[in-house]
């Protein structure tokens, strides 16, 4: 029993570790979104880097935690619930990472008057995230508190949708090319797939925690 306990420990504390990975890769996705539209193309690389390295460290926490879960029994009743949060979280700070390296190969021309907007829509998508990170702890730790947490990942999901409906407004009501319109746009489109797939996994873990309840 006691082996037992101290391997439920180590494994709740390696999906910390993964958690706070998330965190941190979605401030260096701020960052670097910043660091771009500001032309401190140095600094918007190392950023995109350190993200990539993250995703990569991840990655590892993420596979290390899938074997344990299976190799040792631990939490058997939630274990495949834990499981499906832990790898649809994962897609999301993919998805964080894979919409930086696209800034970097696609060079996207953001025009100055739209750059608080695309900064605010950051800023809303990663919120989300940061939310779903602490309603997934939330679902260790103090489970009567998970839809507080959901609730605010939906709240800047719609706020990211308000916002991305207002850069797509401005977009395409500019007097510039077509394919930049929709190049802009296309961009807009990534950074609310954040949040997006932030919300998805709010209702896996919704269901998930609904179970623990009962």
């Amino acid at each position: 029993m006691a082996i037992l306990l101290k391997r439920t420990k180590e494994i709740e504390g390696q999906i910390d570790e993964y958690l706070d990975c998330v965190v941190r890769g979605g401030l260096l996705f701020k960052q670097g979104i910043k660091y771009y539209l500001e032309g401190m193309q140095d600094e918007f690389e190392k950023r995109m880097k350190d993200l990539d390295e993250l995703e990569s460290h991840a990655d590892r926490i993420r596979r290390e935690i899938i074997n344990k879960l299976y190799l040792h029994t631990l939490i058997p009743d939630a274990r495949g619930d834990v499981l499906g949060i832990i790898e649809s979280t994962d897609n999301v700070l993919n998805v964080t990472a894979e919409t930086l390296k696209q800034f970097y190969v696609e060079i996207p021309d953001i025009l100055p008057d739209l750059h608080k907007l695309f900064l605010d829509l950051t800023d809303a998508s990663i919120s989300a995230l940061e939310s779903l990170v602490v309603a997934i702890r939330s679902y260790f730790r103090d489970i009567t508190s998970v839809r507080d947490h959901t609730n605010k990942v939906l709240f800047y999901e719609k706020e990211a949708d308000k916002i991305g409906d207002k850069i797509k407004w401005n977009i395409f009501r500019k007097d510039i090319h077509l394919s930049q319109k929709i190049h802009m746009r296309y961009f807009a489109l990534h950074i609310e797939n954040i949040s997006d797939n932030a919300e998805s996994v709010t209702d896996r873990l919704a269901i998930a925690t609904i179970k623990r309840s009962e």
